[in-house]
């Protein structure tokens, strides 16, 4: 093998042998479980090698060693197809014909496998063919040399599969546009039509094994992916037939429908295509039956779901304008989303959305349309329902189900753009009713339910006859946990419809808070969030309830985990900001207080706060905090109620941190709230500015952590004009303080590994 020219005629030098012995003592490395250092030492040698001269001889020596272990040789072929791609030039111009011949022999070789090899050196192959012109014939080569003996046509067809995906898709090729152009047309354009007679041949000749009819279909999706197999050239040719033919072999069916597909999406320009759309569209429609007879195998109907939604998606035009001739692909999507499978539903799913995308845009809709989105609404409720309590969903599989379910209320808001949104909310009331009345299982119940939930963003706050059928219904629901978590979040979505009709609140909110004596964690959590939606909608109606959450949050609040009470503050703090501005500073100075009296008894104890202490005054000025985050502020002048509390509150904090500043959490969570307290109380702040500069100089100092640093970069921003002697004196000494508390922390860590907070 001739290949650098500082390679000497004896290819076996010494430098190679010892170039292999190193190799394969690095891959042995990867083949033990050694520490992380020897293991990036070998693969660092590796890359190293594979861009090497040397690496040409050695792997060449390692490929023809029959010695030599498997990973080796796989690594070699690997290798040359990376010195193909990225180091070619190493290799001078005369001995690329050696280059070719080697890779060549090194193929026939390896025909019998393993596989892994023959997919690298095909690689190589094509690229090498991609920059090598004077190669102009490499497909008749790869034909004459792999493609009359039967044993070795395998490696015939990988090489052509490879092929225009490598030219297509390896942009690390260093190449000109115009040399790629070129090559295009030489390898591939100009070969189509052989490469289409001889996939014709293959698949009918005598003897001919299922592999290789398999890799004929391989090799035929990959020309027609490419766009080098035109679509009026496979209807010449007698693939076609072969492909819907090849349904009926359980070996051969996937194959086929991969090229079926590929072939239907190929002829997405429907006016370019209308001929062989003719002969797709009769073969595709007769399969339909084939959905009953084989609906026992999912294999069957996944494949069978796959061609028909294909075809619904790429002529869907065509169903809309011809209904005639293309409704009965339609139909079959249609059983193809009832099928009982879940992991095959989602198929259909993307044809019903773009078919609804361009029926939505229509004045009229056609009644076949609007039944075949009524039944598909009925069929995603049927499969939106939990299985018997006698077989209960566990684990990640419950997981599972749960994130289809919202997948699939997509596809009912796709029925909403056909059928109107006040025709579905009608039908899915209707099935509440019905299971209602005849006494069904929750099931019945709570899958409608979450159909009118994952639609209520189509609802039309305006309507009247739908929604109040709906609204009335919720309170006389069965009490059982999952239809009561269904039911709360209809009322979260419908909020925007509950404000332009107060009426309905009192029932809808008494509803939302027996949810926070639920026993079930998810109907506590889901009535947390309804009350926050609630409030925020429906705030202006709401401002009398106040007191009433005042009072659930001193009795049922304690109860809560950490999460559903800041829903619940939320809620309050949307209603704050609906009240008039005195009342509102009131409201807030009352609920502020109750959650800083735990912060000043930790704070002002004479017992040293321990992490559980912590915790709760974390959490009570997290609450503060999502409440300021709503109301921002009361604008230039304070009401009275703020009037003289600015002062009382830094005290609390002020004590909280001089004990506690330390505690990261707690830094965290106090520096939050006077970020936001900056803003509520503003000019207020100056006369105990100085006061908050020495705290967060002292906090910083001691604690090394950014959050105090951040706050008197807040200070200086709002007051670093004043005059006040008292202030400036407090910038400077947080300037000089910091100064030398980042010095001393550089001096132990390098920046970028001081994190934000230390």
């Amino acid at each position: 093998m001739i290949i650098p020219e500082r390679v000497t005629r004896d290819c076996f030098s010494i430098s190679t042998m010892t170039d292999m012995q190193r190799l394969l003592a690095a891959l042995d490395v990867f083949a033990r479980t050694p520490d992380k250092a020897s293991l990036d030492e070998a693969n660092s040698w590796l890359q190293d090698f594979q861009h090497s001269p040397d690496a040409w001889s050695t792997c060449n020596l390692l490929l023809n060693s029959s010695d030599a272990p498997p990973a080796a040789r796989l690594f070699a072929a690997q290798t040359f197809r990376t010195k193909v791609t990225y180091d070619l030039s190493q290799v001078d111009p005369p001995n690329l014909p050696t280059l070719r011949d080697t890779l060549l022999a090194a193929l026939q070789k390896y025909t019998a496998g393993p596989r892994t090899i023959i997919v690298q050196l095909s690689l190589a192959l094509a690229g090498l063919a991609m920059q090598f012109p004077a190669w102009e014939n490499a497909v008749q080569t790869m034909i004459n040399t792999f493609g009359v003996n039967p044993a070795t046509v395998p490696v015939l067809l990988q090489f052509l599969t490879l092929l225009p995906e490598e030219v297509h898709t390896n942009s690390k090729i260093p190449m000109t546009d115009y040399e790629w152009r070129d090559r295009v047309t030489k390898l591939l354009t100009e070969n189509s039509k052989q490469v289409l007679d001889l996939l014709s041949m293959y698949m009918q000749a005598p003897g001919v094994t299922i592999d290789v009819q398999n890799e004929s279909f391989h090799c035929l999706r990959s020309w027609l992916m490419s766009g080098e197999v035109g679509t009026m050239e496979l209807t010449e040719s007698p693939l076609l037939g072969f492909a819907f033919e090849a349904l009926a072999s359980e070996k051969l069916f996937d194959a086929a429908v991969d090229v079926i597909c590929e072939l239907i999406h190929e002829t997405q320009e429907i006016d370019d295509n209308m001929p062989i759309i003719e002969l797709l569209v009769p073969r595709v429609i007769a399969l339909r039956p084939l959905l009953a007879s084989r609906g026992d195998d999912p294999d069957s109907i996944r494949g069978y779901a796959r061609i028909f939604a294909e075809a619904g998606e790429t002529y869907r035009m065509l169903i809309i304008q011809h209904p005639e001739t293309f409704f009965p692909i339609v139909e079959a999507i249609g059983e193809c989303s009832a099928y009982p499978d879940l992991d095959i539903v989602p198929i259909t799913f993307p044809f019903w959305d773009r078919l609804a995308q361009v029926i939505g845009k229509k004045t009229s809709v056609s009644p076949l349309f609007q039944q075949a989105y009524r039944s598909v609404m009925l069929v995603i409720i049927n499969h939106l329902k939990f299985p018997p309590d006698s077989t209960p969903l566990l684990g990640q599989e419950a997981d599972d189900f749960r994130g289809f379910r919202h997948v699939m209320g997509d596809t009912l808001k796709d029925c909403c753009e056909v059928l109107e949104t006040e025709s579905c909310l009608l039908t899915t009331y209707g099935m509440i009713a019905d299971a209602l009345s005849r006494n069904l299982s929750w099931q019945e119940v709570e899958a409608p339910l979450f159909a009118l939930r994952s639609i209520g963003g189509r609802v039309d706050p305006n309507d009247s006859v739908a929604v109040p059928k709906i609204m009335d219904l919720i309170p006389s629901l069965p009490d059982h946990p999952r239809v009561r978590y269904a039911a709360i979040l209809i009322i979260s979505r419908y909020t925007e419809w509950l404000n332009k009709h107060p009426a309905y609140i009192p029932a809808q909110l008494q509803y939302i808070s027996a949810g926070f004596e639920a026993t079930d964690r998810e109907v506590v959590a889901a009535a947390g969030q309804a009350l926050k939606y609630l409030c925020q909608d429906c705030k202006e109606h709401l401002v009398d309830v106040l007191p009433t959450l005042h009072t659930f949050l001193n009795t049922t609040g304690s109860r809560l985990c950490q999460d559903d009470k800041i829903q619940i503050y939320e809620a309050i703090a949307f209603v704050i900001s609906a009240m008039p501005m005195d009342k509102a500073a009131e409201s807030l100075r009352t609920f502020a207080l109750d959650l800083l009296a735990y912060v000043h008894k930790v704070a002002s104890s004479s017992h040293v706060a321990s992490e559980s202490d912590l915790g709760p005054v974390c959490d009570a000025l997290e609450s503060l905090e999502v409440m300021l985050n709503i109301i921002r502020s009361f604008g230039e002048q304070l009401p009275a109620a703020c009037q003289n509390t600015c002062k009382d509150i830094w005290d609390i904090f002020d004590l909280l941190l001089s004990k506690y500043c330390k505690d990261e959490n707690t830094a965290e969570r106090a520096c939050r709230v006077l970020r936001f307290g900056l803003g509520l109380f503003d000019e207020a702040v100056l006369p105990i500015a100085a006061s908050v500069i020495a705290r967060m100089s002292f906090s910083f100092e001691a604690s090394g952590f950014s959050s105090y640093l951040w706050i008197g970069g807040k200070i200086i921003a709002q007051f670093g004009d004043s005059e006040d002697m008292e202030l400036r004196g407090a910038f400077k000494e947080l300037y000089e303080r910091s100064t030398q508390k980042v010095v001393e922390l550089l001096s132990i860590e390098s920046a970028h590994r001081i994190p934000g907070g230390k």
